[in-house]
């Protein structure tokens, strides 16, 4: 697999199929990785985009910078945690020449493709969030206590350079400073995005049905799958086709 790199920052990442691009998200919060989209993986995904939809697109997923078990490592950019994800996904997609593209992601895919969205609207042509994040007001510090708890002491152990500080500073601005919601952007955001999205709901403690539902009435070209897609296991190719229907019709002409 290649690395794309810019200064400090390396991004490992891999490309299947051909078509018009197609950047993919693993779940798996902050140890994202392209391995986490196997079924079979620990905290897997329910299907791989990187198999299913290559016959149709240029599939792009990479390793989320600074994974425990991926090989993509940066700074930790305390007063840019949300952005430092995006500069590397809109400059791996620069590296590859996909000016314009779609994304599909994850669990953490969900905030991360709501600030692309924010970031980048003119490049973004439509997303399809699976399962997203989302932040339910009785659990406010679930992302932030999981990520001081396991991903920031194996950082530390690997990266001695970077201090448990550092990351309480990273996860506070990431998780604690807009707590509601989606996280990465508000909701007057979501309000007014004409990006079209298609949200796939799932109802555990880190993906709060009432938030998928509340940001797919807000959107206002959102799309919203049948509830539950994955189980019966008979009800994944369906919420599969609706993705490829999806994708199909927000496609530029041509591509």
């Amino acid at each position: 697999m290649p690395d794309y790199k810019k200064g400090p920052v390396s991004i490992r990442y891999e490309e299947a199929g051909k078509g018009f691009p197609l950047l993919v998200i693993a779940g798996g919060g902050l140890n994202s990785t392209i391995a986490a989209l196997e079924p079979d993986a620990p905290f897997g995904a329910p299907f791989n985009p990187m198999k299913v939809l290559a016959d149709e697109y240029r599939c792009v997923a990479a390793d989320l910078r600074n994974a425990n078990g991926g090989h993509s490592s940066g700074p930790l950019e305390v007063d840019r945690a949300w952005d430092s994800h995006a500069d590397d996904h809109l400059g791996l997609m620069d590296h590859i020449g996909a000016q314009k593209f779609m994304v599909l992601g994850f669990c953490i895919g969900g905030p991360l493709i709501w600030n692309l969205l924010k970031r980048a609207p003119d490049r973004v042509v439509a997303g399809v969030l699976v399962q997203p994040s989302g932040s339910r007001p009785e659990m406010r510090d679930l992302f932030y206590d999981g990520g001081m708890k396991s991903w920031g002491p194996k950082l530390v152990e690997r990266r001695p350079e970077i201090s448990m500080a550092t990351v309480d500073q990273f996860l506070t601005r990431m998780f604690r400073t807009d707590p509601d919601f989606v996280i990465s952007v508000s909701r007057d955001f979501v309000r007014h995005c004409r990006t079209p999205v298609l949200i796939l709901p799932d109802d555990i403690a880190p993906h709060p049905y009432e938030v998928a539902i509340e940001s797919a009435m807000l959107a206002p070209n959102a799309q919203l799958s049948l509830y539950p897609w994955k189980e019966p296991k008979e009800r994944l190719p369906l919420a599969i086709r609706h993705i490829r229907t999806f994708l199909r019709a927000h496609r530029p002409s041509g591509a």
